[in-house]
């Protein structure tokens, strides 16, 4: 079982940027996929992006998805989303979730451990 937890959220103008934590309670947390996804209002899950425990990155191939980059450190057992340019589209709750075999996914129902989420909230 991995506890995974969300932090970073919060009020943001649009134009700014947010840094998203996510931390792991697992020790093995270097073995798993790791991935970002969102969920607006009245929309359903939507993938961000991820990456993988050999470290490999899977996006979403829209440029307008250039904004955002996930990283990790596998010392810290955490997995960051860095959104920049945020604007009022990016309001939602945002995932991440821990993926634990085969190759890294951009589909929710491959991955086994979800967070609770973060809200993020962007003025106009």
């Amino acid at each position: 079982q991995v506890q995974l937890v969300e932090s970073g959220g919060g009020l943001v103008q649009a134009g700014g940027s947010l840094r998203l934590s996510c931390a792991a309670s697992a020790g093995t947390f270097s073995r798993y996929n790791m991935g970002w996804f969102r969920q607006a209002p009245g929309k359903g899950r939507e993938f961000v992006g991820a990456i993988g425990w050999t470290g490999d990155l899977l996006y979403q191939k829209d440029s307008a998805w250039g904004r955002f980059t996930v990283s990790r450190d596998n010392a810290k057992n955490t997995v960051y989303l860095q959104v920049n340019s945020l604007n009022a589209e990016d309001t939602a709750v945002y995932y991440c979730a821990a993926q634990r075999r085969g190759t890294v996914s951009a589909a929710s129902g491959e991955y086994d451990y979800w967070g609770q989420g973060t809200q993020v909230t962007v003025s106009s």
